[in-house]
Order: C-alpha cells, then sequence, then structure tokens
C-alpha cells in the first residue's frame, strides 16, 4: 500500500485503517480469529490499527496481537465513554484521562500510544482542561500525538485556538463518519481540518455495511445486523440510493463495497479509512478493493445520487450532540411559549 502523512505529524500510514471494534466481545468473541484478523491485515500492509477503551475487550485482542510487532503499526485508541459504572470512569477531565490512558497501556500491552484520541467533545469539560491533560501524557512519552473525533467545525477551531493560546498541544487528527451516504463532513469539517493541517482518520465509510449490497429495499436485513435494531438499515431513502449505487458499481465492473471506499478516499481531506472487519471474510472483500480508483465521470454519477455536502438519513450511532439529542437544550420552557 502507498503511504500518506497524518497531517502534519510526519507520521506515515496506510489509506486501509483497521479498526478493531467489532474485535472481541462486541462483534466477534473468537478471539483466535480476531488476532487472525489483525495478523493478516498487517501482513496485508496495513500499518494504522484503531480501537477505543469502550470496545468491550477489543484493546485487549490488540494488545495480544500485536506481540513481536508493535513497532510495525501506528496504534491510535480512544478515550470518553464509560467503561464502568463509576461516573468518573468517562469523559474527558484530567481526573480520567489520566487513568484512563494507564488502563489502555495495560490492555495493549504497550509503553506507549501512537495517537490518543478524545472520541467525543464532553460539554462539562473545558477543552483546555483536556489539552492540558493530554500535553503532560505527550511529554511523558506515554502518548506520540492527540486526536479528536466527532468534533463539529467550531469545536476544532476553539481547541486548535486554546492549544496555540495557552502552549498546549494540539489535536493532530480528526475522526468524523464518511461514506458516499453520509457527506456533511464535506462541508465544514474537512475543509478545517485541512485549514489547520490536522489528519483525518473517516468511520464507517461503508455506512456500517449498507454500502456492501447486503441490505436491499424490500428483502429481510442481515441476522447481526437486524439483531442491533438500528433504523438507518430500514432507511428507504438510504436503500433507494443503495439500488442506484449498486447499478452504478455494476457498470463500473466493482463490488459497491469497494465503490464506497474508493470514494471516500478520493477526497483529499481524508488521510485514511477505517475498516472494521468482523469477519476474515469481511476483510479479505475490503482488501481486494485496494487498488481501485474512480474517474471523474464515477464521481459525478455519485455526486448526482448523493450531493456533496448532504446525507441522506443519518446512521444511528453518530454523534449529534447534546443540543439536538436533549429536547430541553432546544425547547423554551412550556411557560414561556404559552405566553406569547
Amino acid at each position: 500500500m502507498q503511504y500518506r502523512t497524518l497531517g502534519r505529524t510526519g507520521i506515515k500510514v496506510t489509506p486501509y485503517a483497521l479498526g478493531a471494534m467489532m474485535l472481541g466481545s462486541l462483534g466477534n468473541p473468537d478471539r483466535r480469529e480476531a488476532v487472525r484478523i489483525i495478523h493478516r491485515a498487517l501482513d496485508a500492509g496495513i500499518n494504522v490499527v484503531d480501537t477505543a477503551d469502550r470496545y468491550g475487550d477489543s484493546e485487549e485482542v490488540v494488545g495480544e496481537a500485536l506481540q513481536g510487532r508493535r513497532d510495525q503499526v501506528v496504534l491510535a485508541t480512544k478515550f470518553h465513554g464509560p467503561v464502568d459504572d463509576d461516573v468518573n470512569h468517562r469523559g474527558a477531565s484530567r481526573r480520567w484521562i489520566v487513568q484512563a490512558v494507564e488502563r489502555s497501556l495495560r490492555n495493549l500491552r504497550t509503553d506507549y500510544i501512537d495517537l490518543y484520541q478524545l472520541h467525543r467533545p464532553d460539554p462539562d469539560t473545558d477543552i483546555e482542561e483536556t489539552l492540558s491533560a493530554l500535553t503532560d501524557l505527550v511529554r511523558q512519552g506515554k502518548v506520540r500525538a492527540i486526536g479528536s473525533s466527532s468534533m463539529r467545525g467550531s469545536e476544532i477551531v476553539e481547541a486548535q485556538w486554546a492549544a496555540q493560546r495557552r502552549g498546549f498541544e494540539r489535536f493532530r487528527s480528526e475522526q468524523p463518519n464518511y461514506s458516499i451516504l453520509d457527506r456533511e463532513i464535506e462541508r465544514e469539517i474537512l475543509p478545517v481540518a485541512q485549514r489547520y493541517g490536522m489528519g483525518t482518520l473517516v468511520y464507517s465509510p461503508l455506512a456500517g455495511g449498507s454500502l456492501t449490497g447486503k441490505y436491499r429495499a424490500g428483502r429481510a436485513n442481515d441476522t447481526f445486523r437486524a439483531s442491533t435494531g438500528m433504523r438507518h438499515f430500514r432507511d428507504e431513502r438510504r436503500l433507494a440510493a443503495v439500488e442506484q449505487l449498486l447499478d452504478l458499481a455494476g457498470e463500473a465492473g466493482i463490488p459497491l463495497s469497494h465503490l464506497a471506499m474508493a470514494f471516500t478516499l478520493a477526497h483529499p481531506g481524508v488521510t485514511s479509512a477505517i475498516i472494521g472487519p468482523r469477519t476474515l471474510e469481511q476483510l479479505e472483500d475490503t482488501l481486494a478493493g485496494a487498488d481501485v480508483s474512480l474517474s471523474d465521470e464515477i464521481l459525478d454519477r455519485i455526486d448526482a445520487i448523493v450531493p456533496p455536502g448532504e446525507s441522506i438519513g443519518a446512521m444511528d450511532m453518530v454523534y449529534r450532540g447534546p443540543e439536538v439529542a436533549d429536547a430541553a437544550l432546544r425547547r423554551r420552557p412550556t411557560a414561556e411559549r404559552s405566553a406569547r
């Protein structure tokens, strides 16, 4: 595989990054197979492995698989989400960060993390508090670079300004959701990341499996995905777009999954696309499309199906922020409304 530079860090990474969320208790509990999947990805040339402390035992699986191969890998993990019932074992406070990193280092069986990422913005913690703690980790040698995930453009800018103002380490990467069906980040996130020299590791380039061609209009969903109860697999608008994309992929003579991966990597603001196989078969299918590139004509036709900067519906797991998720933050009190 060819290499790209992760923002301005000087770290060289492959266009495909291996996401390990499905490797372990959340997806494939067969640890031996999960380790084989990681080894196969590395043997194929992938040099980025991304996980998170809240992905069940994924960090432990990754740590086991990287024994003897750690120095070949750009190892990325994330913190923020709850890992147990303790209310302080989550978030982006200094108190939790200094505990979370030690937990991840133990699970990953390593003494340093190449890219340590804030999994979600934390409205309860000043960004300066978070950056201060992360800066200490970099200076201690426990972390090589820091990144963010699911931030809005304004939050990325705020974090960059805070780092410059206070002399802290700045976020060197952003991890947003991006696929043919989910293109909103083209409006603001990708341009802002490019402006600040940040790399981007985009997740769900196959729209959580929707762009594999497995989920079709009028047909039963795959049992694994259907069991999650996620609504986006039954969104008629997304399913209709998938049908058009399947026709386009057929004309181009490539599987839809390869078309989808190549699409995400065609954007100059994208550094790597995170693939999240649950089985070795899924990994092999994705690897088979590593050399696919799309012509301007094909990209134009994709634009006609899903316009640039637009999304069709939304994936259920995408972070939208409390101001959208919490009705109390977007509605005036009843008494105030009725007084008009």
